[in-house]
């Protein structure tokens, strides 16, 4: 009997992985790894685009639209960072791309970046107008996203022990 659940492609578990002392980041400051420290700029700040969308479509007030425009810029600015670093776990780290949480993690948060793009882009000339409906679809969407990406993301690291002071291989044997 095993100690962690399988359910693929949910949860994989993997009980060599789940033992072991975990594969370090390839993008780290004296072993700290940087991908999940700076994950937490793009997700507050789009997460609290969806809030100030909200904010604006009860009240109308503009401060909102505006809050949201530049939250969402910071998130895209602070997401290209993020996805800089987990791009290169994602490369370089075999067990990354052996499991469909690190794939599901890297397209979902593609998509959720793209998506931001478009949001930006669609608010660059017309902040007010473009919240409603579209931009908070679009922040609701990116919100949601981050938080399946946020749950597989969690995946790599607390059960296939991926971007911690470990002694393992990146390379699977």
């Amino acid at each position: 009997m095993t100690d962690t659940p399988n359910i693929p492609p949910f949860i994989e578990s993997n009980e060599r992985e789940y033992r072991d002392s975990g594969v370090p980041s390839t993008v780290a400051i004296a072993g700290h790894p940087l991908h999940p420290l700076i994950v937490t700029f793009p997700i507050a700040f789009l997460t609290a685009a969806f809030a100030t969308d909200l904010g604006y479509w009860f009240t109308q007030d503009f401060f909102w639209a505006r809050a949201s425009f530049w939250l969402i810029g910071s998130g895209l600015a602070a997401g290209l960072i993020a996805a800089l670093t987990g791009m290169l776990d994602f490369l370089k780290i075999d067990r990354v791309k052996k499991h469909s949480a690190g794939w599901i993690h890297m397209v979902g948060n593609v998509a959720a970046l793209l998506l931001t793009l478009v949001n930006w882009w669609l608010r660059r000339n017309n902040v007010e107008g473009a919240v409603l409906p579209a931009g908070i679809i679009i922040s609701l969407v990116v919100a949601s996203l981050l938080g399946v990406t946020g749950w597989y993301g969690a995946e790599l690291v607390y059960r296939h022990k991926v971007a911690v002071i470990g002694e393992s291989s990146r390379h699977e044997p």
